[in-house]
């Protein structure tokens, strides 16, 4: 008679099983990381905004510091509030028709993030650089806007955790345009 030895199988089974559930340990450890940066330093960067005293400063605080806040490449933004609109880079801040941004803000989802061969026209000059992007809709009660931000190296979405930061950013950052409209 032979006899089956179930206690190897039973073994080998068992630890592959642990390590499995070591590498998805690891993996959530390192998401819990990277969120826990992603919301430190979205507030970083609300708070770098609240400080700004005149829509001047606020673009300049959105357009100069939120890049290295953020992790990104680019910042642009577009704002229309009443019948003055604005749009702003690194290259500075420039008046625009408010239907062109009223019209690039309803068209847009709340929050978009994407690979891209070129970035939105939003970017401008820099657009030609960017490869991932994400498109946050603005609004208020009597503005609205597009916030973009671009990586000059494809990275990949972070999902609905990401959305909702972004979302909360867009949302932050509305109301300070609105307290403080383009001149």
């Amino acid at each position: 008679m032979q006899r089956v030895d179930f206690e190897a199988g039973a073994v080998a089974n068992l630890r592959r099983r642990v390590a499995e559930v070591e590498e998805i340990n690891e993996d959530l450890v390192a998401f819990a990381r990277g969120h826990a940066g992603a919301v430190n330093a979205i507030h970083s960067a609300v708070l770098a905004a609240i400080a700004a005293a005149d829509s001047d400063e606020l673009c300049s605080v959105v357009t100069t510091e939120w890049p290295a806040l953020l992790k990104v490449d680019q910042v642009s933004l577009a704002w229309a509030c009443d019948s003055n609109a604005f749009r702003a880079d690194l290259i500075g801040v420039a008046p625009v028709e408010p239907r062109l941004v009223e019209r690039l803000a309803s068209s847009m989802p709340s929050v978009t993030i994407r690979p891209v061969e070129q970035g939105h026209p939003l970017f401008g000059a820099f657009g030609g650089k960017v490869r991932s992007e994400a498109l946050i809709r603005l609004g208020g009660d009597r503005g609205s806007g597009l916030l973009a931000l671009g990586q000059n190296e494809g990275a990949s979405a972070e999902g609905q955790h990401g959305a909702r930061l972004l979302r909360f950013l867009g949302q932050a950052l509305s109301h300070m345009l609105e307290r403080c409209p383009p001149r």
